[in-house]
């Protein structure tokens, strides 16, 4: 009898600089730590499988709980320029602290063996073609992904 590789299934929904860490740090970390890890990449997470990541903005108005160093209404973060001097302090934050960009836990995914499914649904849907994104992704559909998580001792929806 062998010992299986415990497997990690996580479904990445959302395309927002602050959502778009959780399932890349918990897919490298659990990659690290021997699983088995695939990310299925659908509506607006397929934005973190474009070849660049600079329009990845905050979403303010989306998350009132986001720290400001200055207490502001959340109607305030409806203002024009107000997602982008968000997403300049949230950026300049995770560097100053020393965390990786999502750049570099892309590609830390992609050297640990995770693996990345763009929903093709979602492609289509969207009108996105195959050269948008990046490398090393396959395409595929809800059921495929299924598959593999049907039998993932840990499924994430994020």
């Amino acid at each position: 009898m062998t010992d299986q590789p415990k497997k990690m299934a996580i479904i990445a929904s959302k395309g927002a600089l602050d959502m778009a860490y959780p399932p890349l740090i918990l897919a490298s970390t659990a990659a690290a730590m021997g699983y088995e890890v695939q990310i299925f990449f659908t509506f607006y997470g397929l934005q973190l499988l474009k070849k660049s990541l600079r329009h990845i903005k905050v979403s303010p108005l989306a998350n009132p709980a986001m720290p400001m160093p200055v207490p502001m209404p959340v109607l305030v973060s409806s203002l024009p320029g107000m997602q982008s001097m968000a997403t300049k302090m949230m950026k300049g934050m995770i560097k100053k602290k020393g965390v990786a960009s999502l750049e570099e836990l892309r590609d830390l995914c992609h050297e640990a063996g995770v693996k990345f499914i763009a929903c093709q649904m979602t492609v289509d849907l969207f009108n996105f073609k195959k050269t948008d994104f990046i490398d090393n992704i396959e395409f595929g559909g809800a059921a495929s992904f299924l598959e593999f998580a049907g039998g993932a001792d840990i499924t994430l929806f994020i």
